[in-house]
């Protein structure tokens, strides 16, 4: 039973502990009947050595651990349920008696979930984008599509251009001597990536197959490898082979080989929807960040460290399977990018801090609304899932309850009714959303959607 509980610094708190006699006499009893079977004593057979003498023998310790084990979860997990507290860490136990005869006394101190003092939350004022999709938008990703299922056609007797794709070998020079890792044979480069130091794919431009040229360029000084960074640089080039791309005609054959759609009217309908509901949901999101910021900020707390790091820990573990989607090892990206997994985490270090905070401030406005969630809606939740993977609700049910994932979606969706409560409470000014240069970017455009045909 609980006897006593005591504020600590850093969110933490002291409670101390008590198990009756009875109780302790019961778990010793059956520390022994476990512990003496592989006991071997002179004069006794295996397992029959008497309590008391095993307990002269090797001191009444011999028994504790196995005891404590019996013990301490059950009346620590009962203590907590007393006192009314929500750990957010392993406690740290520090034992004080353990005897025969006697309860058991022992202290744990745990971290806590700190008390917040919740700012202003409703009526916030916000901006939200007005977005709405236009024709010349639709016709940009459906170039976008042609360009990712173009095909590359070597050229013969034309010179590179801007958008080509070239093979070439080359060896680059600093002050009259090559360097580590400036050389490659059949390296394949798509002028205007952008993916080779600055000044290089420009320079190849205007450029012939078996054509050898000299391009001069500087490393910039913020370039990966130390040695050479800012340097100026000489790379003698030969141009193997050139490809343009040729992009699919624009018609009915086209939409039915990239979708499941008949005709190139169906497609821009539906892509002209698809593109309004994720701009309309992007700006939703944004929305709802401000006001979570902004709740967060007139709210006053102090984010307890386990859950931080905790937070770290999802947001670099989101990074490892992006990048692992991507075809690529967490390791290996450090290594470029020349950092430790401890200097990735320390840059994620404020942001975890605030996302942190920001979740404390939704549990404690949930909490102040009395936002809970029934079991009728956790049953439309479920069955919603189900119906996206055409299944059965009960079947699904059974596999997120055998994940233990059930008190996860339950508090994601008592989070997700505090969010919907700031939107339904805030003042919100419609705006539109500002371009830059909308002239040239609508001509820019129609530069690769309409006239970039033409000119093939």
């Amino acid at each position: 039973m609980l006897k006593s509980t005591e504020k600590q610094d850093n969110n933490k708190v002291k409670l101390e502990i008590e198990v009756a006699a009875p109780e302790v006499d019961t778990a010793l009893a059956k520390a022994y009947r476990k512990v003496v079977k592989d006991v071997n004593l002179p004069g006794f057979r295996k397992g029959k050595v008497p309590r008391r003498i095993l307990e002269t023998r090797f001191g009444p310790e011999v028994l504790h651990e196995e005891a404590l084990e019996l013990l301490v979860p059950p009346a620590y997990e009962e203590a907590l349920e007393e006192a009314n507290i929500d750990p957010v860490g392993q406690p740290e136990f520090d034992l004080v008696q353990v005897e025969e005869g006697k309860p058991l006394l022992f202290n744990a101190l745990v971290e806590v979930i700190p008390e917040v003092e919740v700012g202003e939350y409703k009526g916030l004022e916000v901006e939200q984008e007005e977005v709405e999709i236009d024709d010349l938008q639709v016709d940009h990703h459906i170039y976008m599509l042609r360009e990712q299922n173009a095909r590359l056609v070597p050229k013969e007797g034309e010179p590179v251009k801007d958008g080509d794709l070239v093979t070439v070998d080359f060896k680059g020079f600093i002050d009259g001597e090559p360097f580590g890792g400036g050389e490659a044979e059949n390296h394949s480069l798509e002028i205007g990536s952008k993916s080779f130091i600055p000044g290089f794919e420009e320079q190849l431009i205007g450029a012939n197959v078996d054509e050898e040229k000299e391009v001069q360029v500087k490393f910039p000084d913020n370039y990966r490898e130390d040695d050479i960074a800012g340097k100026e640089a000489v790379f003698k080039v030969k141009i193997k082979q050139v490809k343009e791309k040729q992009l699919p005609d624009l018609d009915d054959e086209f939409v039915q080989e990239v979708s499941e759609l008949d005709t190139l009217e169906e497609m821009k309908a539906d892509l002209k929807e698809k593109m309004q509901k994720n701009a309309e949901d992007q700006s939703r999101i944004k929305l709802e960040e401000s006001l979570i910021e902004q709740a967060a900020a007139v709210s006053k707390v102090e984010p307890p460290q386990t859950l931080v790091e905790r937070q770290i820990d999802r947001m670099v573990g989101d990074m490892e399977n992006y990048l692992r989607s991507q075809g690529m090892e967490f390791d290996q990206f450090l290594q470029l990018a020349g950092k430790t997994r401890e200097e990735m985490r320390d840059e994620r270090r404020e942001e975890a801090k605030q996302r942190t905070k920001a979740n404390l401030v939704l549990d404690a406005i949930a909490k102040k609304e009395g936002i809970n969630i029934e079991d009728g809606e956790l049953d439309n939740k479920i069955n919603e899932i189900a119906a996206s993977y055409d299944d059965d609700p009960a079947r699904i049910r059974d596999i997120i309850d055998k994940q233990g994932r059930l008190p996860v979606m339950i508090e994601e969706m008592r989070i997700r009714k505090a969010i919907d409560l700031l939107v339904e409470e805030a003042k919100i000014k419609k705006v539109k959303k500002e371009e830059k240069a909308p002239e040239q970017e609508k001509e820019d455009i129609k530069e690769n959607a309409v006239q970039k045909d033409a000119k093939k």
